[in-house]
């Protein structure tokens, strides 16, 4: 006798859901640490990235064994030079990229990220490159300020995001007012953020934007655009029960960005569906439908690089795959950035992964924020003590 399928709860009232999560979460920053100590001066970053997918597929066979679930990237790694806005990922067959090393002092953004059963995390963190066998002083000047800038301003749009009342105490009617207050507009976290990065002379990357998460999906309905460019806008607001990729950028420059001449390797596969028709087309979408699912996925990750490369065209013309073009400073200038999965739950924010704690003992800068405003809303907690962590940490660590 057939039975009803049960339809299973994908939202984060199913305690799996998060368990998941947090396991995809748990790779995910294993590897960016072992791949942050790859980082030294003259290491060519093609041979990085192939390092940290190799770590996230090791890593990634420890869990579920056995189990009828998919597990993946949700993320390639990727390693982006200096003044470079977007993940790079050269590949080790093109001539002009494959030796691209990196250079000692220089703010480089690591990026990667694992998936359990469509539920993908991945992170992101600026590390300054030390030279070789050295170990890293104290960081002054205008890297200190790039440092600093992001960090506390990643920690202000954090403390955004949580929804209006939800951390309230006191009575109903004072938990009842705090909640009726009105979630910040875009234009208003674009406004504060601002404020952050000027303290430190710094300007805001054009268009850095935070979204959404669902299952097999990075990119959802809701996202929040800072220092929005042209035909740019967010929609939504933060509430419950969601996972969000929260995104900082931070430019020593104007934070305005252009597009640069390398060749894009990162693609996604998107839900348009096209008969292709070269073999090299078909033979690219399968292998990426299987491996990848809707997640991005580097050129390099695919079995020919040869074939990937003719074979992604007619993908991308037809808009099958969705293809990232390198961006970056159009100054030039150096550029930090930082990624943050965090889920919102009836306590306040977890952070599911993300870059590692800063130690701000180890950056000296002359420059501090003094808006009043905006230091209330950094002493403020991201999530209520529920008395399980008996640490007491500062607002703005």
């Amino acid at each position: 006798m057939a039975t009803e399928k049960e339809e299973v709860d994908y939202t984060l009232n199913n305690p799996d859901t998060l368990t998941k999560y947090k396991t995809a979460a748990q790779i995910s920053e294993k590897v960016l640490a072992e791949v942050t100590k790859l980082c030294v001066a003259g290491e060519k970053i093609v041979e990085i990235c192939e390092k940290g997918d190799k770590l996230i597929e090791e890593e990634l066979a420890k869990v579920y064994r056995g189990k009828k679930i998919s597990k993946g990237f949700s993320h390639p790694t990727t390693v982006s030079p200096s003044s470079f806005v977007t993940p790079y990922t050269p590949l080790a067959g093109d001539e002009k990229e494959k030796d691209v090393a990196l250079q000692a002092g220089e703010p480089v953004k690591i990026q990667l990220g694992a998936q359990i059963d469509g539920f993908g995390t991945f992170i992101c963190d600026t590390v300054l490159v030390p030279e070789k066998d050295k170990a890293q002083d104290v960081v002054e000047g205008r890297s200190a300020d790039l440092i600093l800038a992001t960090y506390y301003a990643n920690e202000l749009l954090l403390r955004l995001m949580v929804p209006p009342g939800l951390l309230a105490s006191g009575t109903d009617e004072e938990k009842a007012k705090a909640a009726a207050v009105k979630a910040p507009t875009q234009s208003k976290i674009t406004s504060l953020l601002e404020k952050v990065a000027k303290s430190y002379d710094c300007n805001l990357v054009e268009s850095t934007t935070s979204w959404l998460f669902d299952r097999n999906e990075i990119e959802g309905k809701k996202k929040i655009v800072i220092a929005p460019g042209e035909n740019t806008k967010g929609e939504g607001v933060p509430e419950v029960g969601e996972v969000w990729g929260v995104e900082m950028g931070v430019s020593l420059g104007s934070g305005k960005v252009k597009q640069y001449d390398q060749r894009p390797t990162l693609h996604r596969r998107t839900t348009t569906t096209y008969a292709l028709k070269r073999p090299s087309s078909r033979k690219v979408y399968s292998e990426v439908q299987k491996k990848f699912g809707h997640f991005p996925f580097s050129l390099r990750q695919l079995d020919d690089e040869r074939d990937a490369k003719s074979g992604v065209i007619e993908c991308v013309r037809n808009n099958v795959f969705r293809q990232y073009e390198v961006v970056g400073d159009k100054d030039n200038s150096p550029v930090a950035r930082l990624l943050t999965t965090i889920a919102i739950t009836k306590n306040g924010i977890t952070k599911l992964g993300g870059p590692p704690a800063l130690d701000l003992t180890k950056f000296k800068t002359d420059k501090k924020i003094e808006d009043e405003e905006i230091l209330k809303i950094l002493e403020q907690p991201l999530s209520r003590n529920t008395g399980k962590k008996n640490k007491k940490k500062k607002a703005s660590e």
